[in-house]
């Protein structure tokens, strides 16, 4: 199969070419490889190459599977695969091999997704762009000076680019919708617990954590969510299975929605929402209002703090009771030259917060919990931008050269931890939310939230709009987005590479 009829398919109608056998297998994952070769160089997405693995799999393809013999790549970051390197993006990681599959990959590879490889990710997911020290910066196929946004960057450049139709990704803080919205793609966060973290985790960084994925079709993140969800037993959250199979929901013309829209940046963060993600939504609420719902504007349900306080304080002490447990299972402690500096800041920061603190902010999780529960029984969704600013510059979000000397030198004596005191780790905050509003916000409740591609700026790069849900009510979504994927069709709009 040539590049140029590969990708004018999704993963859906792949999986159909093979079961009537107009294609075969090993095809479509030459087809993948090849333009992995051609591009990769360009896009630096793919960072672990596991072309003869896939070439294994294809050995044991059952014919049967929903999507037997589609080309698949996973984030090198949240699902393990037996015998591969997993690094999480970090040189403290790079010689580590998985032991074992994680249960969704299991799941993935029944569905007769072929892995061949895996994609870039920021160090442990902790930044909301893709530019870790190990293997350097992911760009964007929209264009090649530009951010894939994070953590699922290499994903998201992956699919964009036409190496593969869809993508393994996770969510802490928006770390799918993220990506997907800088390089025009669907995406949603499921419910918490949907799918099982299992058997490495019972939960991710609080319980904000989500496995999913990234994809150009709506109808291809449907039937993986059909094919991967569930939990297992000694997870801690086991979510109530949906009312009917996603790939039934986007055939359903959804009801009259009652949607609230904010354009407003959270009560305390001072970066006003740029204009570009302002025309994105004037237009989604007129797409919407031309098909029926009604759209009316709100004020947002929680404030800065819900971000830089009680996010980021879970935050300090995962990164911190990672490194530390790294260091247990290797016998060896974690070192400062082993992680990037901004994470050695995080681990040590961890070490110096109370336990007091750190359970306080996550009771106070509950409160934000009950505010979007009250918001809900008035709106059906909340309408947002999915970030604060269009796709930036690769670099722009490092730290200044004058900041970066102080922290290696604060890292080096042995006293991060009073870079609390000195306002460093606020502006660090304030820079990154001001880039991630909206998106943590699902993370912290567990709600289920999707980003449409809907808009693209006049200089080519893409801006995505954000929809939540309550709990559960991912079937919504779903139908709201293939509605508006016919209203509004994205699929064929592809960069120039």
């Amino acid at each position: 199969m040539k590049f140029e009829e590969y990708i004018m398919h999704d993963a859906t109608s792949l999986a159909q070419l093979v079961k009537k056998k107009e294609v075969s297998p090993e095809e479509l994952l030459q087809t993948a490889i090849s333009r992995a070769e051609e591009v990769n160089p360009k896009i630096n997405a793919v960072v672990t190459k596991l072309y003869d693995l896939g070439k294994e799999q294809l050995k044991n393809i059952k014919p049967d599977a929903p999507l037997a013999g589609v080309p698949y790549l996973i984030k090198d970051l949240g699902p393990q695969l037996k015998g591969t390197r997993y690094t999480c993006g970090s040189r403290i990681l790079q010689d580590f091999i998985s032991p074992e599959n994680s249960v969704v990959t299991d799941r993935m590879l029944s569905a007769g997704l072929i892995i061949f490889g895996k994609t870039n990710t920021p160090e442990f997911g902790l930044t909301p762009w893709t530019e870790p020290a190990l293997f350097g910066a992911a760009h964007n196929p929209w264009n090649l000076d530009y951010t894939t946004g994070g953590r699922s960057g290499g994903s998201a450049a992956a699919v964009a680019s036409g190496i593969v139709p869809m993508a393994s990704a996770n969510d802490g803080g928006g770390s799918i919708r993220i990506p997907a919205s800088c390089n025009g793609l669907f995406a949603m966060k499921p419910t918490r617990g949907r799918i099982t973290l299992g058997p490495y985790l019972g939960e991710g960084w609080g319980g904000a954590v989500n496995e999913g994925v990234i994809s150009r079709s709506v109808r291809d993140s449907a039937l993986y969510y059909d094919l991967v969800h569930g939990s297992t037993e000694g997870d801690p959250y086991h979510v109530k299975p949906p009312e009917h199979p996603f790939v039934q929901e986007i055939s359903k013309i959804p009801r009259k929605l009652k949607i609230g829209f904010t354009t407003k940046m959270p009560d305390g963060l001072n970066t006003p929402v740029d204009e570009e993600n302002v025309k994105a939504m004037a237009h989604t609420v007129q797409l919407l209002r031309s098909l029926g719902h009604e759209v009316q504007e709100v004020e947002l349900p929680y404030k800065k703090e819900v971000l830089t306080d009680l996010l980021y304080a879970m935050v300090y002490g995962e990164t911190s009771a990672t490194l530390d447990y790294i260091g247990e299972q290797r016998g060896r402690k974690p070192h400062r030259s082993e992680v990037e500096p901004n994470t050695w800041l995080l681990y040590k920061l961890g070490k110096s917060f109370s336990a007091n603190a750190f359970a306080l902010a996550k009771l106070k999780w509950n409160e934000v919990n009950r505010k979007l529960a009250d918001f809900h029984k008035d709106y059906d969704l909340l309408l947002t931008p999915t970030l604060g600013m269009r796709p930036f510059k690769i670099g722009a979000m490092n730290n200044p050269p004058a900041e970066e000397i102080s922290l290696r030198v604060l890292n080096a004596l042995g006293i991060s931890s009073i870079i609390r005191y000195t306002g460093m780790i606020e502006k660090i905050a304030e820079k990154t939310f001001s880039w991630i509003p909206y998106a943590p916000l699902a993370n912290i409740t567990g709600q289920p939230a999707m980003t449409v591609p809907l808009y693209w700026t006049t200089d080519e790069l893409p801006v995505g709009v954000m929809f939540t849900a309550p709990l559960g009510d991912e079937g919504t979504l779903f139908q709201l987005a293939a509605q508006l994927e016919k209203a509004q069709p994205w699929f064929s709009k592809q960069p120039k590479l």
